[in-house]
């Protein structure tokens, strides 16, 4: 069932910036990049100033708390003005966050980036905003890199996208959902995230996107963020949770599941630990 984006949501904490301090919306599409945290004082500075660095001018940054108690929210006050909204209450989970913040957005494309996560260059959003001009296109994605949560500079494994086929799913692949940037109207007409999920929301979504409705796709073949390593989608009970999800993703979705998707998943995952090697140097 598509999910509809939520209409009406209560603010504790708005901060509203009069004008995007990237620059005018004018000069291109504007691009809506939502940060869903909760409790990220040690990171989301980082995930803030990867934002701010971008040099596409029409951008407006969203910031979804699930009512952060370490000191999160008053790392985001120092960038009042800065950051477009902010709201900070609790939450059912992450993908309620993030159906928030697709509420909250008024760009033309959405992009998401966690709290643990940072873009590669400086050059990223306007790469996507680029591609997104092409014809038909409704969806942009690239690769990501996976690094040390202590150390970033490691680099722990390289998820080389690649290309989408139809039945890519059934295949085991899926495009890392921090590159994945989508048109806002997209959204309005096939639904958001299904809060149902804990783990596998956003493979439900692309899933619903991509193969079910298939939406436009192109790919930017090259890093777009890099993302600390870790949390629970990648523990033992995580893990089996999420097979679960995706599972049910297919179902739900009316497509046909087939036990090799976790072992295709599974020879991608190895070749990603392969690739981060010959893909350091681009780094």
């Amino acid at each position: 069932m598509d999910r509809p984006l939520p209409s009406r949501m209560n603010e504790d904490l708005a901060l509203n910036a009069d004008e995007n301090p990237s620059g005018s919306a004018s000069n291109g599409m504007k691009v809506s990049i939502v940060t869903v945290c909760f409790n990220s004082a040690d990171t989301i500075e980082d995930t803030i100033r990867s934002v701010r660095e971008q040099r596409y001018e029409s951008i407006e940054h969203i910031i979804v708390d699930g009512g952060s108690t370490d000191g999160t929210r008053e790392i985001v006050s120092r960038y009042n003005g800065r950051i477009k909204k902010f709201i900070s209450e609790p939450d059912r989970g992450i993908y309620d966050a993030m159906n928030k913040g697709l509420a909250l957005a008024t760009g033309e494309i959405v992009g998401f980036l966690n709290a643990d996560d940072v873009y590669m260059s400086p050059s990223v959003i306007g790469d996507v905003a680029g591609a997104m001009h092409a014809k038909n296109v409704d969806g942009v994605y690239g690769d990501l890199v996976y690094v040390g949560r202590q150390n970033s500079s490691r680099v722990l494994r390289y998820w080389r996208a690649g290309e989408y086929r139809p039945r890519a799913f059934h295949r085991g692949w899926v495009p890392p959902h921090p590159t994945f940037f989508c048109r806002t109207s997209v959204y309005q007409e096939l639904g958001g995230f299904d809060p149902a999920y804990r783990i596998a929301g956003d493979f439900e979504l692309m899933l619903r996107f991509i193969e079910r409705n298939e939406i436009g796709l192109r790919y930017v073949p090259k890093p777009l963020v890099r993302m600390r390593a870790g949390g629970r989608a990648n523990r033992i009970r995580g893990i089996i949770q999420g097979n679960r999800e995706i599972i049910h993703a297919f179902r739900s979705n009316g497509l046909t599941f087939s036990n090799r998707f976790f072992c295709t998943k599974l020879v991608r995952r190895i070749q990603q630990l392969m690739w981060k090697r010959s893909s350091n140097p681009i780094l």
